[in-house]
């Protein structure tokens, strides 16, 4: 697997934690009111602490306490955005994903053995070493003036939150969305940032020419278990709030309690989905929680520092649902858990969401692609 050539990004004008600001977008793309998009009050920031790397030679121990994780930026040099999965448990082929690493810090969060390939660790480098496709834009429509492609839905983000705060000054997911507009490709958003209310105007003008849904993830929806788990992430009520004025802006929107995390997510289940559907959610997805490789020592760390009266039950119950481990990579089952406690998890998400009056499976695209690839001024010259 070949590497992508990274270097520290100069670019200093960006946000980590706290109210929007510009940064280097133009003042015009500010379309709504960004004042009300707020984050959590900062969490001060965690020390250096990584699982060993596997593709490493030697570890990093610290004989003093290690220093605070900074956050550093990295511009990613490759020549390619769109990824296409082929894992049967996803129903979707293509994704984009401008940034790799994500500050949002969630510690249960799949994508952390990816940092490790770009010579990084799956702990605090995930949340504060940031890999930006500075790009990204003029790389998906040159994937889209391919005759290959057919205009099939593009996901933001199949890996890491596409509106993550450095996205507050990169605008690299609304330079996409852009492109998309211009060829009129179906698109499909997972985030759990309010960020993406500064896009409404892109969103409503995309959602005019091709299929637009977007899903707001909230697996926790009680405000202190979510800071723990989430530590950097708008607070429950703040992601509803979003949910609110996507779906009073016309955009077909659900949310996702993924990854359900026993004892944590059980509670305020079928009040968060009641508050969903009545906010305007269409459909709730349903994802148990996997630890995968060094996912699990992130996890249980921060889950023992932060709720260490709750964290044996919490781990019990993934190993109720995992044949006893914390994860289980075999498709078909690695989404959903087995056993009683699983069972019983999804019966609840089940009823609550069916009692809400909410979907649990989304509703198939359009067969008939809206996909154009526009007219260009060279082109139309060569009819005359």
């Amino acid at each position: 697997m070949r590497q992508p050539e990274c270097r520290k990004s100069q670019r200093t004008s960006w946000v980590a934690i706290g109210p929007i600001v510009s940064g280097s977008i133009p003042a015009s793309h500010l379309s709504v009111n960004c004042s009300f998009i707020q984050y959590t009050v900062p969490v001060p920031p965690r020390p250096i602490s990584n699982p060993p790397n596997p593709w490493h030679a030697t570890t990093t121990e610290w004989l003093e306490p290690p220093p605070a994780a900074r956050l550093e930026v990295y511009e990613d040099a490759t020549r390619s955005v769109l990824s296409r999965n082929d894992s049967p448990d996803l129903g979707f082929r293509w994704s984009v994903n401008p940034y790799r690493g994500c500050t949002h810090a969630c510690a249960y969060c799949y994508a952390r053995p990816w940092h490790e390939y770009l010579d990084f660790g799956a702990g605090t480098d995930f949340d504060r070493k940031i890999v930006v496709k500075l790009d990204a834009a003029r790389l998906l429509a040159a994937a889209f003036d391919r005759k290959s492609w057919q205009g099939e839905t593009v996901v933001f983000s199949g890996v890491t939150d596409c509106y993550q705060p450095l996205e507050a000054s990169y605008g690299l997911t609304r330079a996409c969305l852009e492109v998309c507009e211009a060829y009129r490709n179906p698109v499909s958003i997972i985030t759990k940032s309010p960020l993406i209310e500064r896009d409404l105007d892109r969103l409503t003008a995309l959602a005019a020419v091709a299929d637009v849904r977007v899903t707001i993830s909230i697996p926790l929806a009680r405000r202190r278990s979510a800071r723990a788990i989430e530590p950097h992430v708008a607070s429950p009520e703040r992601r509803l709030e979003t949910i609110a004025r996507l779906a009073a802006a016309g955009i077909a929107v659900g949310l996702n309690v993924a990854p359900f995390v026993p004892v944590l997510s059980d509670e305020g289940l079928p009040e968060l989905l009641e508050r969903a559907a009545a906010a305007g959610a269409r459909w709730a997805g349903f994802t148990f929680v996997r630890l995968r490789g060094p996912v699990q020592a992130v996890f249980v760390e921060r889950l023992r520092e932060a709720l260490p009266l709750r964290a044996e039950h919490v781990l019990a119950r993934i190993r109720d649902a995992r044949a006893g481990a914390l994860d289980d990579a075999r498709f078909g089952h690695r989404m959903r858990g087995e056993g009683p406690y699983a069972e019983a998890a999804r019966a609840l998400f089940d009823a609550a969401a069916r009692k809400a009056g909410l979907a649990t499976t989304w509703a198939d695209p359009p067969t008939a692609t809206t996909f154009r690839r526009p007219a260009r001024g060279p082109r139309q010259l060569s009819l005359l």
